[in-house]
């Protein structure tokens, strides 16, 4: 889908961001509203609405509960750029480069669970 964004924008290649670049895009667009970003507490409840609707995205597409013939046509790409939009979203209300908070959770991953989980071609 991006592909074809960029194909009718004319921008050539696949257009890749930044976290950085991410974050300072969605400010931009809050920016421009009276109202700005939502309060932590409903950020928080806007991100678990957010995770609903894509564990019902889910749900329907590889559980055992189809969609009704009158329901909307969600994709889970879309669900996850929601949940991506409201990550940012409250993680600029508070001040947090998420870049940095990336580096940090890879960090602890790497070092706590480097020997749990059986690694591919370790010979």
């Amino acid at each position: 889908m991006l592909e074809a964004y960029c194909a009718v924008k004319g921008v050539i290649g696949i257009l890749e961001k930044s976290m950085a670049e991410m974050q300072q895009e969605v400010d931009r667009y809050i920016s421009q509203f009276k109202e700005g970003y939502f309060s932590p507490l409903s950020m928080m409840a806007r991100m678990s609405e957010e995770v609903g609707e894509l564990a019902r995205e889910v749900n329907h597409q590889f559980g055992e509960k189809p969609k009704k013939a009158d329901e909307a046509d969600n994709s889970i790409e879309m669900e996850l750029g929601d949940i991506l939009f409201i990550t940012i979203c409250f993680a600029n209300s508070l001040g947090i480069d998420l870049a940095e908070a990336h580096n940090k959770v890879m960090h602890k991953f790497s070092t706590r669970d480097a020997d749990r989980w059986t690694k591919i071609n370790t010979d």
